[in-house]
């Protein structure tokens, strides 16, 4: 949509094929349903925020970046306010009303639309030409073409991987594609007891296998059967390559008392609390479900009282407290991913337009490039910088032909 009404504005006649009823499904979903716009961040805190090919994003960033998709969505009427971290979210939390702005301006700019899906790039010598659709449709005579079909992930809302065979026809490069911002599985049979428990405002901190603190923040994290999810560990996903090494999840279930103030708290509770079970005590730190699981960890049966537990129990204790481990053993499937991971490699791309370097009148934008960044309205200013790049090149190479 962004590149459609940016090669509009242009003054180029533009065609919008979308297989969906409605354009912008994947949009309603986005920062739970009230669409996580950008992030009002510095260009340097932007590039930052894109773990993957960054660089190749900096000319697309700069000639559009955070500040002007905030004013282009409030010169639509959509008020926009500014919340922790930078996140930029529509002033009425409702994701339909960025869906709404761009629809309507669309059909301001007189952005013809046809609900159909392409199968085939239709390429005459190194130009492409047109496409061909699922209907048996052709549409011919085309001057330039946008693939802005999105990842893997979600493939409800219409991202089902079209783009990566549709690049891959022409000669484009595909690299492997995974999850990125996605809940990460694991073995540890811990997380099945424990799952339907959300942990909030606990430490979090993730550890490759040699050791490599490779994330680190605090937050809320959920225990599910097939092992852990929530906002930290979304974010943590974007940081591990679990194709390539193990990790294992730390969590700090009490970060705002270091070990030695925590030490201080569970003397004090074992002190006042002499004659009582350590099960009981234990419920006044942590979930009662944790219970359990932490008495098992630390060896102390939960029927022991207070004052008969020792002092190298009590440190075992805290190390759990303060360290609570779980391995991770993979991540969900893409299709469950927030965004995608990998896609048409960048070094095949124009960075300052977007055009593919193997086909002539071919331009890509948003997800389906090999770029993905972390949570917190960083991948939808990639799809707002990269449509803005693709529809105004391809709206200037239109005119030049």
């Amino acid at each position: 949509m962004m590149a459609a009404i940016t090669a509009a504005r242009a003054g180029a006649d533009v065609l919008l094929l979308e297989p969906n009823e409605k354009v912008g499904r994947k949009l309603y979903i986005t920062g739970k349903g009230r669409c996580n716009v950008t992030n009002d961040c510095s260009l340097e805190t932007l590039l930052a925020s894109v773990p993957r090919n960054g660089k190749f994003l900096y000319s697309a960033f700069a000639r559009f970046g955070p500040a002007d998709s905030m004013a282009f969505f409030e010169s639509l009427g959509v008020p926009l306010k500014t919340e922790r971290g930078g996140r930029v979210f529509p002033c009425s939390d409702k994701a339909a009303d960025i869906v709404d702005a761009l629809f309507f301006e669309l059909r301001r700019q007189r952005v013809r639309s046809l609900r159909d899906r392409v199968k085939e790039l239709i390429v005459r010598g190194d130009s492409v030409i047109g496409v061909r659709t699922e209907n048996d449709g052709e549409v011919l005579g085309c001057k330039a073409v946008i693939l802005a079909t999105g990842g893997a992930s979600y493939p409800r809302t219409g991202s089902t991987g079209d783009g990566y065979a549709l690049a891959r026809t022409v000669g484009h490069a595909i690299v492997p594609i995974r999850g990125s911002l996605v809940p990460l599985e694991s073995d540890d049979p811990c997380c099945k007891r424990l799952q339907g428990i959300s942990l909030r405002n606990v430490g979090f901190k993730v550890k490759d296998s040699n050791g490599k603190t490779v994330f680190q923040e605090q937050g809320e994290m959920l225990f599910t059967h097939f092992g852990l999810s929530g906002p930290l560990i979304l974010s943590a996903s974007a940081h591990m390559d679990l194709r390539r090494l193990a990790y294992y999840a730390h969590i700090d279930l009490k970060p705002a008392l270091d070990e030695q103030k925590l030490d201080a708290r569970l003397v004090r509770d074992f002190k006042n609390r002499a004659n009582q079970d350590h099960a009981t005590v234990l419920r006044g730190l942590v979930p009662k479900a944790m219970v359990p699981v932490i008495t098992e960890r630390s060896g102390i049966p939960g029927e022991a009282k207070v004052n008969s537990i020792r002092k190298e129990q009590r440190r075992m204790l805290l190390g759990i407290l303060k360290d609570f481990t779980v391995s991770v053993s993979g991540a969900r499937p893409v299709e469950e991913a927030v965004v995608t991971s990998g896609g048409v490699d960048v070094s095949e791309v124009d960075p300052k337009t977007m055009g593919s370097k193997k086909v002539s009148g071919l331009y890509f934008a948003g997800e389906l490039l090999d770029v993905d960044g972390y949570t917190g309205g960083f991948n939808l200013q990639i799809a707002w910088s990269t449509g803005c790049a693709a529809g105004r090149a391809a709206a200037e190479r239109a005119k030049k032909r």
